[in-house]
């Protein structure tokens, strides 16, 4: 029997969407402890996880790929040979067909040891952070049995990554035996397990954000009854203005527990939504419905939700694993991830007396 669990209490600054918005807040400054950071993502989400992770792996402890695949999986082998928007376009053939459906594995493609030496290479020219700050990462990683979209031999492809890397395999736990479509899972809401399709929350009795946050973070209080915190809506803009083709909407989503609005040291879980799960598309219920808010009030973690666009070039709204935003996506000087550290940065600032 389902297990009946009182709403968020929610104080949005916006209104429901498809209603006329009012002006956003702005993303408050609360001194989290940015050190203990911490990403996870489904989909395109997975893969934007995993390239924070190693841009900013000296502050990411750990990283969930749902649904996803490698670092750098889509990266055409002449990606810095022919810089521009044609390297995309090559990029987005290979994703769609090498990084999500597993239908180049006979040329290699992906190719876990190569994309591990590619990081390395990365991280040398100090385009991301050094590997062997990703070493003591704990990653957990899942593949729904009834997931056609992103097939689980990707999945396998990125733990063989993180291993490859050096990750111990005792900091790594694959979950793969759950008959889920693609979607992040729950113990109680959303459609069928097995069902693909928005919001891409789906009910197979077994609590995702719960157990990707113990695997990062190890013991946890349990998670709260009643999730009392404050959800809200915030100003994203205020963090790409002078970020060109950037592909992030104007508001992103943040919840704050009650402890994080007066202790100062909260940690901070960043959670990526996939294509299609944007506020576009799905309104809040990514942020509402997946579970992570009544974790994140029992264990004073403050769960940033950034947002992307809708544009004619992303139609989906999917994060950029293949180069929508220029040929610097998978490194420090992506915007995207500009855009997502600078909220990391006002979450972890002092706060100003009013």
């Amino acid at each position: 029997m389902k297990r009946l669990i009182p709403a968020i209490l929610l104080v949005l600054t916006v209104a429901a969407a498809g209603c006329s918005e009012q002006p956003a807040a702005e993303l408050p400054a609360l001194e989290a402890n940015r050190a203990e950071t911490s990403v996870s993502g489904i989909s395109s989400g997975a893969y934007m996880a995993g390239q924070f992770e190693m841009a900013h792996a000296k502050e990411v402890v750990g990283a969930a790929i749902i649904a996803g695949g490698p670092y750098g999986c889509s990266e055409s082998l002449y990606a810095d040979v022919i810089p521009g928007p044609g390297t995309a376009l090559l990029n987005l053939t290979k994703a769609i067909n090498g990084c999500m459906q597993n239908a180049l594995q006979a040329f290699g493609v992906p190719n876990p040891a190569l994309l591990a030496q590619r990081a390395s290479r990365l991280a040398e020219h100090d385009r991301i952070d050094p590997i062997a700050d990703v070493l003591t990462d704990r990653v957990y990683l899942f593949s729904g049995k009834n997931d056609t979209t992103v097939v689980p031999a990707i999945v396998e492809a990125a733990r063989n990554f993180y291993v490859d890397v050096g990750v111990p395999d005792a900091n790594i736990l694959f979950v793969s035996d759950i008959s889920a479509g693609h979607a992040f899972v729950t113990d109680d809401r959303g459609p069928a397990c097995d069902y693909t399709g928005k919001p891409y929350i789906v009910d197979c009795d077994y609590d995702q954000a719960g157990a990707l946050l113990k695997q990062i973070y190890g013991d946890l209080k349990a998670p709260a009854d009643v999730a009392t915190g404050r959800l809200m809506a915030f100003d994203q803009a205020a963090f790409t203005k002078d970020l060109s083709n950037h592909g992030m909407s104007d508001l992103g989503l943040v919840y704050v527990p009650r402890g994080c609005e007066a202790d100062a040291g909260c940690r901070v879980h960043i959670a990526y939504h996939g294509c299609g799960q944007n506020r576009t598309f799905v309104g809040d219920a990514f942020a509402r419905d997946s579970g992570f808010a009544r974790w994140a009030d029992a264990n004073n973690i403050v769960v940033l939700f950034p947002q992307t666009a809708a544009t004619p070039v992303n139609p989906q709204g999917c994060w950029d694993w293949w180069g929508y935003t220029g040929a610097d996506y998978l490194t420090r000087k992506a915007p995207q991830i500009i855009a997502v550290y600078r909220m990391l940065e006002r979450l972890s600032a002092p706060r100003t007396s009013s």
